[in-house]
């Protein structure tokens, strides 16, 4: 059987953690931050846990990423 593609578009978007979850990062925070408050900017920074109906599609997409 012959080696999968990994789609570049979402290996750049998406990390697998140790346990297997795939996290993403939020989006809306490439411009317009000025107007935005300290905390909704700090917000913008973390990463959060992919939603279950979306990991199954990111999962074709990352065919050695994901447990």
């Amino acid at each position: 059987m012959p080696k999968l593609k990994t789609h570049k578009g979402a290996q750049s978007r998406f990390h697998i953690t140790g346990s297997g979850k795939i996290m993403r990062t939020k989006g809306g925070k490439s411009h317009l931050r000025r107007r935005k408050s300290s905390r909704s900017k700090r917000l913008f920074d973390e990463t959060i846990p992919l939603h279950p109906h979306d990991r199954i599609r990111v999962r074709r997409l990352l065919p050695y990423g994901v447990k």
